[in-house]
């Protein structure tokens, strides 16, 4: 690649961040192989957030430039993808007044009814899952948007990772039983996890239930993070408000396809997933145009070439 390799911060030193008005809270976090952090905060009331067994992408600020790596591969470590790309959204706050102030629900929901079959999401085309001798790749349907809900529940002020896995699970019994969706708990404004903006910027996992495992991911009020989680990375001023949640969630989609138990399937031991290699990085970020608007990207790592791209092999 011409351009420096920006990763998605791993380590990361110890921080103080505000998890709750007039609390304080401490996070540290260390790198540890396939990019998973080792993050533990306490905040208001003792109450404990472990984000051991999930995978962040950090901040603008907080990225890891890597310098130019032709030779970087993603490697296969017989884990499962998710095949079909299914993804279900539950707005966990919003409805109510003042929950939505940049109108995050309504660009996000288009941002993932039109990614399907466009060339972005094609570049997920090429992972696979392998039981036995048999490959499954990975598809590029369209319509993968299955489901949206607004649960207009009462929202912790900061949510811990238990409670957006709790809610996660809500979502599973909403939707019903995926083994290949992604249930992505998409937090009202100010109701944003411990950690948001300051080391990270979202993050996903895997969460055991009654019906088994899913793919979850915490995607907080992306605006309320400004700059340091995308706030006009690709387009200036006004125009780039929402730039930010579509390149997060975007990220984490499509790590959520590639590798939705992390670190089972698709990883580099150094580099972290699909979209770490290439996050923050510009180019290859722009924007691309779907049948529901146009909307900014990051660049997924693409096995084929060893490059950063936003259209696929």
């Amino acid at each position: 690649m011409s351009n420096p390799v920006k990763l998605a911060a791993i380590g990361l030193a110890a921080v103080v961040i505000a998890a709750c008005s007039g609390t304080s809270s401490t996070n540290s976090v260390l790198p540890t192989a396939g990019g998973l952090s080792q993050m533990s905060v306490t905040h208001g009331g003792g109450v404990a957030m472990d984000l051991s067994h999930v995978h962040v992408m950090g901040t603008v600020a907080n990225h890891i430039v890597a310098g130019a790596h032709p030779d970087i591969q993603l490697n296969y470590y017989g884990g499962p993808v998710e095949p079909p790309g299914v993804v279900y959204v539950v707005y966990w706050g919003f409805g109510k007044s003042g929950s939505d102030p940049s109108g995050e629900q309504k660009y996000l929901t288009n941002f993932l009814k039109g990614v399907g079959g466009s060339k972005w999401e094609n570049i997920n085309s090429q992972y696979y899952q392998k039981v036995g001798s048999k490959k499954t790749f990975i598809k590029n349907n369209t319509g993968m948007l299955k489901g949206t809900w607004v649960d207009k529940s009462a929202i912790p002020t900061a949510p811990s990772d238990a409670q957006i896995q709790a809610e996660a699970q809500k979502a599973m019994a909403h939707f019903g039983f995926n083994k290949n969706a992604s249930y992505v708990v998409a937090t009202s404004h100010s109701h944003n996890s411990p950690g948001f903006g300051s080391s990270y910027c979202a993050y996903h996992g895997a969460s055991n239930g009654s019906k088994g495992i899913i793919s979850y991911t915490n995607l907080p009020y992306m605006t309320d993070a400004g700059a340091n989680c995308g706030e006009s990375f690709i387009n200036p001023g006004s125009k780039g408000l929402l730039d930010g949640v579509s390149i997060v969630e975007g990220h984490e989609f499509a790590e959520s396809r590639t590798d939705p138990q992390p670190p089972t399937a698709w990883y580099n031991p150094s580099y972290g997933e699909i979209g770490d290699i290439c996050a923050w990085m510009k180019p290859p970020a722009g924007n691309i145009k779907l049948s529901t608007g146009t909307f900014a990207v990051q660049g997924l790592f693409d096995n084929k070439k060893s490059a950063c791209e936003i259209s696929g092999p």
